[in-house]
């Protein structure tokens, strides 16, 4: 059983960060039924599980939450739900009936989750963005890409998944805890702008120490310095280096052949941009293949830098079991692993609106008032 078997959640879909904090709670054994727009049921085999592995592990109803009686079925369904997620804009589910005044007077002990770029309040809180926009404004963009080039943006990893998902999911959970101890539920507002600025945290104290340097690309972890960056090898592939404390790095001088060279202290920064030159021209040298065989494994701080096919085939990849096959599509295994709690994908990402019936029977509907929501088109 995961860490969080019996808490029973309601989401209401959305894209992005909405859906990986559903899955990253999933994962842990929660019981999420996904709430779908009614509009977006298009049917689906479901002898072929939809592929949007984000949604992973729930069951999918399908509810117009504009008409009354579906709205009044989501309220129901709140009533028996240890949390809500939602992923709207400020204002959306309160005009939609179903905001957390709402959906707290009916269920005191419920946790209500909102997820957004911008926050509940403020000057853009209601201004449309993304990902690439809302690190840009917590600071967390402009240090990233090399120097004298333009920020390169991360994927969107930082503001919808770790900013934003994860800091949800981990808002809920705290919130949890804290209804153990006071019986009262409460609403948690994780804003992407507040999770890329808390994921900043500690480049916020170096830039204060002075041991930040504020041109992009000039750093030890930005690819300033010759012994934390990435290295292109004889076959055109690339290898990642990470030697940053001395015993590492004099490993990495040993295995690269310059251990007999007088060099310059490894932190001297005046000497960085050239010591980089030297070592992208002695990893050019060998194939990625060849530089694994040499430091993979040492204490040099080493890995290949491998693609999103290439990793899951990786032998310590493999032996930990990082990847599972769920309906015949590989994804990331559940993460963080415990050990007592068995964490697993409880089945594969469904269609929209795909076990509407059955689930909604199985939290309390009747066959004839499942029947009656049908015909009024309250669900798909």
């Amino acid at each position: 059983m995961g860490p969080l078997e019996g808490v029973k959640m309601i989401e209401i879909a959305g894209i992005g960060p909405g859906p990986f904090a559903a899955m990253m709670l999933s994962d842990m054994g929660a019981e999420i039924l996904r709430i779908d727009r009614a509009q977006n049921v298009a049917g689906g085999d479901p002898a072929k599980p939809s592929l949007d592995l984000l949604a992973r592990g729930r069951r999918s109803v399908g509810v117009d939450l504009k008409h009354p009686e579906g709205l009044a079925a989501v309220l129901r369904l709140v009533d028996q739900a240890d949390v809500l997620l939602e992923g709207f804009r400020p204002g959306v589910m309160e005009r939609l009936g179903a905001g957390p005044e709402v959906c707290l007077e009916r269920n005191p002990r419920l946790i209500y989750g909102r997820m957004t770029g911008w926050g509940q309040e403020g000057p853009l809180a209601q201004a449309a963005g993304h990902d690439i926009n809302y690190i840009s404004l917590a600071g967390a963009l402009e240090p990233i890409g090399r120097r004298g080039e333009a920020p390169v943006p991360p994927l969107n990893l930082i503001g919808d998944f770790g900013g934003g998902g994860m800091l949800l999911a981990y808002g809920v959970v705290c919130a949890l805890v804290e209804r153990d101890r006071s019986g009262r539920g409460q609403v948690v507002d994780a804003a992407m702008v507040d999770g890329a600025a808390a994921l900043m945290t500690i480049f916020h104290g170096a830039a204060q120490s002075g041991w930040w340097n504020p041109e992009r690309g000039t750093n030890m972890l930005d690819t300033g310095a010759h012994f934390y960056d990435v290295y292109e090898t004889r076959d055109g592939k690339y290898i990642s280096i990470g030697s940053i404390e001395p015993k590492f790095y004099a490993e990495l001088l040993e295995k690269t052949g310059l251990a007999a060279e007088d060099l310059p202290n490894q932190m001297d920064r005046s000497h960085w941009p050239a010591l980089k030159r030297k070592m992208a021209a002695i990893f050019k040298q060998k194939t990625r293949d060849q530089w694994c065989q040499i430091m993979e494994g040492s204490d040099v701080c080493f890995a290949p830098v491998l693609s999103m096919s290439e990793c899951q085939e990786h032998p310590h990849i493999r032996a930990r079991g990082t990847f599972v096959e769920v309906a015949g599509a590989p994804q990331p295994a559940p993460a963080p692993r415990f050990s007592r709690s068995k964490t697993q994908i409880s089945r594969p990402p469904p269609h929209a609106g795909q076990h509407t019936e059955e689930a909604l029977a199985d939290w309390g509907f009747g066959a004839v008032e499942i029947a009656k929501l049908r015909e009024s088109k309250a669900i798909a």
